[in-house]
């Protein structure tokens, strides 16, 4: 496994171009920084590709959407649960666990306000939906990416890979997010009262309505970049062009 990463390592170092699924104007002070991680390689940032399929048609479906996938202890899901009822904020929940149930009497008690979802839901078309006003998420890129796409602020969750420094993106750089709990706190479970406070803030709070503010600026300039002449849109057509070319130049 080990020598795997290493060959993986190896080769990114060697390329002649990077790939990313974002857009410059989010990315703008990060650009140089990646680029000088090769000695050669300059980034296309071709992003939200998620936005691809719906440029022209706002309203066409993407079945393939399957959020994220994540282990949380039925401990953690008791507490957000109560922490959920005790915020009364109206909710969409989905849960995955084929363990869990419901402290007694929490699903009379939240009838009305909370819908839990058993299963599979389809992520991006909840999050397009106008009325939702926050997204709780661990922060892999693709659900950053369709949060603030859509924008929708994030209530920022990471448990690991990439996901800190995802968190710190959305909610230090950006400032379209707040943060369930700082890296530094390194507790295992998060209790209701923390997830009521931080639900509360995110839906009803000052923070979170800056927060909601920046995540529609971020929506707008998303969208932009992938409309014809974006700046998405031209560096897609400008890796499309060098890649003809060096195909070419191969046969010569």
């Amino acid at each position: 496994m080990f020598s795997l990463i290493e060959e993986i390592t190896e080769a990114d170092l060697k390329s002649w171009r990077v790939i990313v699924n974002s857009f410059e104007d989010m990315e703008r002070e990060q650009i140089r920084a990646l680029e000088s991680l090769y000695k050669e390689a300059k980034a296309w940032f071709v992003g939200p590709l998620l936005l691809s399929d719906q440029i022209d048609n706002e309203e066409e479906e993407d079945d393939d959407d399957d959020g994220n996938e994540y282990y949380c202890p039925d401990e953690q899901l008791d507490d957000i649960a109560l922490g959920l009822e005790a915020a009364e904020q109206p909710f969409v929940w989905v849960v995955k666990s084929k363990t869990w149930a419901a402290p007694p009497g929490w699903e009379e008690r939240v009838e009305g306000t909370g819908l839990v979802v058993r299963g599979w839901a389809e992520q991006r078309r909840i999050l397009a939906n106008s009325k939702i006003g926050g997204f709780l998420s661990h922060c892999g890129w693709n659900s950053v990416l369709e949060g603030l796409s859509m924008g929708v602020p994030l209530l920022a969750w990471p448990t690991g890979a990439e996901q800190p420094l995802n968190a710190k993106i959305v909610a230090n750089w950006l400032g379209a997010g707040i943060r369930v709990l700082e890296m530094s706190d390194g507790v295992d479970i998060v209790g209701r009262e923390v997830i009521c406070e931080k639900v509360k803030e995110l839906m009803v709070g000052e923070e979170g309505r800056k927060a909601r503010e920046r995540a529609m600026e971020v929506k707008r300039m998303a969208w932009e970049a992938m409309k014809t002449g974006g700046s998405s849109h031209r560096k897609l057509n400008e890796m499309i062009e060098c890649l003809a070319l060096r195909r070419k130049e191969a046969y010569i």
